[in-house]
């Protein structure tokens, strides 16, 4: 039996340049983390959604930094070979200094690489991050953390001027040192020339296929969360007999480009 080489985001990169993709999923335990790690799951996201999926509140703004620590703790127990990437909550980049502080705390927790939403003014945190080594994704399009600034969960960049915007805010946040980009329900198209014009690795969620990496909620893909289901979301319980084959199937559909299919993304 072969041993699972530790993922980096050097060797993330590394599938970029040999055209292959990987996977990702949110997670919140140590349970959850080892039966992913188990399924060939790339990348664990110890994500700000748990506000949602694990706490019942209505966003993730009101998540802090103590519940993004705590759960990186646990995670990283039972994650086993896989990159373990942890949001950075809300009001939790207020300065460069607090946000070195918050994203050490993350990284001594177990994180390999921290999550931040915004957009150009993310350069000096990045920068900043990227100094210290800290090694940091810049989370772009739909950012849930500025859904009250949004207007709500909509597709973003479908006007060229706003679709021109990501792309060179993509690039200069790569330029301050991202060592990675996470696109969230942008159209397919957008998402495309981004991923092309970085030479660093893109995850998308709503994106389509044309990243290099897919991320999805854990409860989404699992099929047990309540309310609204996003365009982009797949139940891969429904054919499964259990988590486990689940996890498989999800890791197996995203390294293949079957998923996700056009049915479950934006044009």
């Amino acid at each position: 039996m072969s041993i699972k080489k530790n993922t980096t985001s050097l060797s993330l990169k590394n599938l970029k340049a040999d055209g292959k993709k990987f996977s990702c999923i949110t997670s919140y335990d140590a349970t959850f983390a080892k039966l992913a790690s188990d399924a060939g799951i790339d990348v664990l996201l110890v994500g700000d959604s748990l506000g949602m999926v694990l706490q019942g509140k209505s966003s993730t703004l009101p998540v802090l930094m103590d519940d993004m620590i705590y759960h990186t703790q646990c995670v990283s127990r039972g994650a086993e070979g896989v990159l373990v990437m942890a949001d950075m909550p809300f009001n939790s980049l207020n300065s460069v200094e607090s946000a070195l502080l918050n994203a050490s705390l993350l990284m001594q927790a177990g994180a390999h690489i921290v999550k931040v939403e915004g957009g150009e003014w993310l350069d000096e945190y990045i920068q900043a991050f990227s100094e210290r080594g800290i090694p940091v994704c810049a989370h772009l399009g739909l950012t849930p953390q500025s859904v009250n600034k949004l207007g709500g969960y909509r597709v973003q960049g479908k006007e060229t001027e706003k679709a021109n915007l990501m792309i060179s805010t993509a690039k200069n946040l790569v330029d301050a040192g991202a060592d990675m980009i996470l696109l969230e329900c942008v159209p397919t198209p957008l998402a495309q020339k981004i991923t092309e014009k970085v030479n660093v690795p893109v995850i998308g969620i709503g994106a389509g296929n044309v990243t290099d990496g897919q991320v999805l909620v854990m409860h989404d893909l699992l099929g047990i969360s309540g309310g609204h289901k996003p365009k982009f979301v797949k139940n891969f319980m429904a054919e499964s007999s259990s988590i486990l084959d689940a996890f498989i199937q999800y890791n197996d559909d995203v390294k293949s480009g079957d998923f996700p299919s056009s049915d479950f993304s934006f044009s």
